[in-house]
């Protein structure tokens, strides 16, 4: 097998490549598997919950703005 050989990860919360061996990993109790790529996203993501649509740094970002149902 060879070294070039890596694992295909984006950030969960900005959207951005992982390199392999760099990144956090959280595993919810579903089962679900969430990598964050530095301690910002990490930040952003579970302790402020904030939505990553509305930052433009993010690749997640939509221009015209989220729609916020009622």
């Amino acid at each position: 097998m060879s070294k070039s050989t890596a694992s295909i990860r984006d950030c969960f919360f900005c959207g951005k490549h992982v390199p392999t061996g760099h990144g956090t990993m959280l595993v919810k109790n579903d089962g679900s598997i969430q990598w964050t790529c530095s301690n910002k996203c990490k930040k952003n993501l579970r302790k402020l919950r904030r939505d990553p649509r509305r930052f433009k740094w993010t690749e997640k970002y939509v221009k015209g703005g989220v729609r916020v149902k009622k």
